[in-house]
């Protein structure tokens, strides 16, 4: 979708519900948890030489770099919000070193639709967080709609080199190996929640639209990440978000198995995000089976479904099978770089 748009929405949407974020903090906390359990010695020794936390405790730090907003004076500042604040606290003395990321990747982005305007966004990071491909298609592909240089692949791209020592791409401004490791161990969680990689474009009608087609994507089509299609008075998105209430925020040892027997990857470390993000869009088919939109306002939809008690069954299962991927990826990461 237009980033441009899914930035100004995020920001709209901000001012009257709670932000969403992929998994939510419990989730990022089981896919760190997950990983936690599966990294080699010499890796553990690492991430905590550079971080100084587990990945359990790093995951929602990515997130927490939301509360820093743009103030009256153009100024920069973290706003503790105490409905957020919970999964944060470790990073309390942490905020200047958020502010600082935040300032050096807030306008860096470059929209086709023109220059933004910083004072109505909330800052060129919040793309890195997801991919809009319609979910018609069956594969990540830098030419279909949707995908640029500073979204999600983009960015588990970019921290994956600073870890091997590399610089970070443009538009990404990564100090170091230690914002990096943050932005992993959350970024590889957002992978693998569909409607953070694959995205519904629907028409008047609620029918599918294809920004491929016409290799233009029509603004009144977006659902940005289906946060504008509700089910009730909840957004969709929200739904996809939560994760099973008995994982907790800790990976019980059955999540953890199903992560230790899925194969690892092959081939260039530098492919395994594309790889990631065409399984997801293909998980997010199967998320939206079910379903379906009709128009209830104006750039709203309404989500209903076939069989509401056997889709949550289905999304229960999703949920579980995305999040043990998201810990052996992680770790996989780890693993390969610190054998």
């Amino acid at each position: 979708m237009s980033k441009f748009a899914r930035v100004v929405v995020t920001a709209v949407l901000f001012a009257f519900v709670p932000p969403a974020f992929a998994w939510g903090p419990d989730g990022h906390r089981v896919v760190g948890s997950v990983a936690d359990q599966l990294l080699t010695d010499n890796a553990k020794q690492q991430i905590a030489a550079i971080v100084g936390v587990d990945l359990r405790t790093a995951g929602p730090w990515l997130d927490c770099v939301k509360s820093v907003q743009r103030q009256a004076d153009g100024s920069l500042a973290y706003v503790v919000n105490p409905a957020f604040e919970p999964p944060c606290t470790p990073f309390a003395n942490d905020h200047a070193a958020m502010i600082d990321y935040v300032a050096r990747n807030w306008i860096d982005c470059v929209y086709p639709e023109g220059v933004v305007d910083e004072t109505k966004n909330r800052g060129c990071h919040q793309t890195y967080h997801f991919d809009d491909v319609a979910i018609q298609r069956d594969r990540f592909d830098r030419n279909y709609a949707g995908t640029n240089d500073h979204d999600l692949v983009a960015a588990t791209n970019a921290a994956m080199a600073v870890l091997l020592g590399r610089p970070a791409p443009p538009p990404f401004s990564i100090k170091d190996k230690k914002e990096a490791l943050f932005m992993l161990a959350h970024l590889v969680g957002d992978m693998t929640q569909p409607l953070h990689v694959g995205a519904l474009y629907l028409d008047e009608k609620g029918a599918l639209a294809d920004p491929d087609v016409s290799h233009t994507i029509d603004p009144s089509t977006e659902t940005a990440g289906a946060n504008l299609i509700f089910d009730g008075t909840t957004a969709f998105h929200s739904e996809w978000d939560g994760i099973p209430k008995d994982l907790g925020d800790t990976a019980p040892p059955e999540l953890v198995a199903t992560a230790k027997a899925l194969p690892l990857d092959h081939g260039r470390m530098e492919n395994w995000a594309a790889t990631w993000a065409s399984d997801t869009i293909l998980v997010a088919q199967e998320a939206l089976i079910g379903t379906s939109y009709v128009k209830s306002g104006d750039g709203k939809w309404s989500v209903s479904f076939t069989d509401r008690v056997a889709y949550d069954r289905a999304a229960d299962a999703i949920k579980r099978k995305q999040l043990a991927k998201a810990g052996a990826r992680l770790a996989e990461i780890m693993n390969t770089i610190w054998p």
